[in-house]
């Protein structure tokens, strides 16, 4: 699909010594598809917030001597 937007001179002068003329296309398209996975991540991160319970956990405590005991139980970890 076509879309018309407007950029900035110096930007366009940017973009085009870093990719040249002919990939300006690509190059933003590549940029808009990271960006919306980079908000469609924050809006996954941000529904989950407030989801685990406010009761205590095992590892509120000590939460590195929990995760010790987890690695010392890892029967897969050597050493």
């Amino acid at each position: 699909m076509r879309l018309h937007i407007s950029l900035e001179d110096d930007l366009v002068a940017e973009l085009d010594s870093r990719v040249g003329r002919r990939r300006r296309s690509a190059f933003i398209t590549e940029l808009v598809r990271r960006a919306l996975e980079d908000e469609q991540r924050w809006d996954d991160i941000e529904s989950g917030l407030g989801s685990q319970a406010e009761e205590q956990n095992e590892w509120d405590e000590d939460p590195a001597g929990w995760v010790r005991a987890q690695r010392r139980d890892d029967l897969r970890r050597v050493g």
